[in-house]
Order: structure tokens, then sequence, then C-alpha cells
């Protein structure tokens, strides 16, 4: 009588073939597979490069256009806040959704009239070593632009704003007097007299170091403001902050205190008010940037 003999269980992997291992690749699966050549590896790492190169240098120019844009100072009508060769960072949000305060530190296209505020003034000029590439650079945001018809100063009137100056004491707006910290020591508020009213949609500006600065005070003309004055459609933007030299880093805020006691404008004419008279002080450099601010 025979008997059988149990059949011995055989090892199987998850494909249910016998004897492998599952772990084991099977001979000949990667047969058509070839590694993929050097250059064709160059090339793909190229094309990485450029793709986030590019990516890059849209959203800067998006930054640059719509948000916050680099300025270079190339003179010293901003002195001590600013000195030539700073470099700062622009927010294009104000005015807009922002409003502007007095005191802010803006920079704004020449107005160009009654002509224009920079005709024949001379400032350092920042390095254009690069040509095309450099000019590329300045174009998408990624350089300080070089464009020589912007201007920095501070507000100290905004619309409807009564400013004056008798050319000794300190400045008056809407009757008070305001006491400003950021002059540059030695100079006077105003050694040049002044009596304006500024225009709906204007503001008043002026240069932080007052003896030379080519600011409101110098292109008014005894019109009460009209000339003086820099359109609200002028200005890119507020100054906000120094980022360059290392060692000139600093936010650009408004002074505590300086402004808080003026009152809303009146509605005073600029047909009423007295006429000053003007000095004959040389008109000092306007504050430039380029972009650039003065």
């Amino acid at each position: 009588m025979s008997t059988q003999q149990p059949e011995r269980p055989q090892d199987t992997t998850s494909s249910g073939r016998p004897g492998l291992e599952a772990e084991d690749p099977i001979e000949g699966e990667y047969d058509n597979e070839t590694p993929r050549s050097f250059g064709a590896s160059i090339l793909a790492g190229l094309r990485e490069i450029v793709i986030v190169v590019v990516l890059a240098m849209v959203l800067s120019f998006v930054v640059k256009t719509w948000l916050f844009q680099a300025f270079y100072i190339p003179s010293g009508s901003m002195e001590d806040t600013l000195v030539p060769d700073d470099r700062v960072i622009v927010s294009k949000l104000t005015p807009g959704p922002f409003e502007l305060r007095r005191g802010d530190v803006v920079v704004f296209e020449d107005p160009g009239t009654p002509q224009p505020w920079l005709q024949g003034a001379q400032y350092n000029q920042p390095s254009t070593f690069g040509g095309p590439f450099h000019d590329m650079l300045v174009f998408v945001g990624l350089l300080p632009e070089d464009s020589e018809n912007h201007l920095i100063k501070r507000v100290i009137g905004l619309p409807g704003d009564h400013v004056q100056a008798d050319g000794k004491g300190k400045i008056k707006v809407n009757g008070v007097e305001i006491t400003e910290p950021y002059i540059k020591p030695g100079d006077h508020p105003s050694d040049e007299p002044f009596n304006i009213v500024v225009p709906p949609d204007s503001v008043w500006v002026m240069g932080d170091h007052r003896s030379d600065s080519s600011d409101s005070r110098f292109h008014d003309d005894g019109t009460g403001g009209k000339d003086g004055s820099v359109p609200m459609s002028k200005i890119v933007g507020r100054a906000l902050f120094i980022v360059w030299p290392i060692d000139h880093v600093t936010w650009l805020g408004v002074p505590a205190r300086t402004f808080d006691k003026v009152p809303a404008p009146s509605s005073v004419s600029p047909t009423q008010l007295p006429k000053v008279k003007t000095g004959t002080a040389t008109t000092p450099a306007p504050a430039k940037t380029t972009s650039k601010a003065s």
C-alpha cells in the first residue's frame, strides 16, 4: 500500500514566481532603458535655471511696477536724513490704498511747470557699467533706476493747507508752528519767506537741507502755491527705508509730534493771502533721485 508524500511548499514572490526574493529585480526587466546622457542632463539643468531667472525677473518687474521700487540718491538736498549714494525703497501704495501724511518723504517726477525743477542741475551719477545688461536690470527693478527726472522731498503741506514762513522763525501750517527735528543742523526752517495755500490734489514739499534744496519755495514765484506745489499725479510713492549702504539702513518714519497739533485746513483762498516779499537767495540744487531721487 503506497503512501502519499506531503508536498513541500515553495518560496514565491508577490508575482507568484518561485525561488525569487520579493526585492530582487527580474532579469531583463530594465533592458530597454538607457542612462540619460551627460549632455542631456546639462541641458535640463540650464533649462531649469533659465525658467527660474525669467520668473524672478517677471516677479521683480511686477513688484517694481505696482508695489515697491528702489531709488538712488545723488544729491545732498535731503541731508542729514538722506545722503548722496543712499539707496531707498519706495512704496507705490502711497498715495493710493494708504493716505499721504504731512512729514512723509516722497519721490516724485519733475513737475516741469512753470519750468523743469532739474534744469541744469548736476549730481553724482551711479555707475552704469554693463550697458544694455545694466539697463535691463534697471527695467525689471533689480537695480535702482538711473533716469534723471525724479526728486525726493518731504511733504510739509497737504491739499488746502496754509503754509507760511517769515524767513526767521519756524514754519507755520494752518496757523500752528511746527518743530522740525529732521532739518540739517545749522539750517533755518526757511531763509526764504513765503505764504501759500496748497492747491487741490497737490502737496507742498521741502528738502531737509533747507539751504541746499531747490524745492517748492523756489518754484512758486509768488503764485500763492500754484506753481510751487507738486501734483499728486506726479508722486511715485513714499520712501520707506534706506537699504544701502548697510551702515545707513534705517526706517524713514514720520517724526513724532511734529504735525500732531496741526488742525485741518480752513477755507483760505490764495487771493486772500497777504503778499510777501521774496528774497534774492541763490536757487540751490534740487534734491534729485536717480531712481534716482533727489
